[in-house]
């Protein structure tokens, strides 16, 4: 599989974006505004709910688990979780939230490989992860090799694939993300980052061009997900919904704008 999540470029500069300090809930809807947060914890309780009610027992591999946020609502739903994260700063947070817990297995996975192991899972779940790596395509297909039969896959918040929105999605979108910028004193910057994408210039070098990778191969392709799941599951569910950084603007875009964003939810491995 060429150009992975174990590509070192990425493991850098994923380590840069959320380094000391970093404060995952600031720019992170699905963590601050209340139904975004919401619709991400009533999937992760369904997931989880459906196997251990079946199996009396949930595994789950959750792929870059931040602050562990939602490592929180698997373990309250029955699961046993191994959280995995490629920045170290975070590894010592969850470790730290964490400690003595049985339920709760911190790996810490700078190079992204330790997550295609072998042993298999009841359930792989990854929020706000697979528009951070390259090869999502080829990460995905791996991990349902890890599903066990039975088991499911979660994916949520993640941005739709830019070729299928239309252009008043896309252009409430980055009309938000600037006034959202605004709001944050940091206009200049989020006008820099505006710029260089709307020209199709990116800066290796830099952790807001790169880590953010969907903004390189326009957004995530959720169709092609549901093409490598469906074979897979017995039944694959997609939400589109409209989530962006600011609160005011995160209600008025519920009632208003265009989706903007997906999870999907793959059910019963075959």
């Amino acid at each position: 599989m060429t150009d992975t999540l174990s590509r070192p470029a990425i493991g850098e500069l994923q380590e840069r974006a959320h380094g000391q300090g970093h404060d995952y809930e600031k720019g992170s809807p699905h963590i601050r505004h209340h139904r975004v947060r919401e619709r991400v914890i009533s999937a992760v309780h369904t997931l989880v709910g459906e196997i251990v009610q079946r199996n009396g027992q949930c595994q789950v591999l959750e792929i870059g688990a931040g602050h562990g946020t939602f490592t929180e609502h698997l373990v309250r739903a029955g699961a046993r979780v191994e959280v995995t994260e490629m920045s170290a700063p975070s590894v010592a947070v969850l470790r730290r939230r964490f400690r003595g817990s049985p339920h709760v297995t911190v790996t810490h996975d700078p190079e992204g490989k330790q997550i295609f192991r072998s042993e298999p899972v009841d359930a792989v779940v990854c929020i706000s992860v697979l528009h951070h790596i390259p090869d999502y395509l080829g990460a995905v297909h791996r991990l349902v090799g890890r599903t066990a039969p039975g088991g499911a896959f979660l994916s949520m918040q993640d941005p739709l694939w830019y070729p299928r929105r239309s252009q008043l999605s896309m252009n409430t979108d980055r009309g938000a993300y600037l006034l959202w910028r605004l709001g944050q004193g940091e206009l200049r910057r989020g006008l820099a980052t505006r710029v260089r994408r709307l020209r199709g210039r990116y800066d290796e070098s830099n952790e807001a061009d790169m880590s953010e990778y969907h903004v390189v191969r326009q957004g995530v392709d959720e169709a092609a997900l549901q093409e490598i799941l469906a074979p897979a599951f017995q039944e694959v569910q997609t939400q589109r919904y409209w989530s962006t950084q600011s609160g005011v603007l995160q209600a008025l875009g519920e009632r208003f704008a265009p989706p903007t964003t997906f999870g999907l939810l793959a059910r019963n491995r075959r």
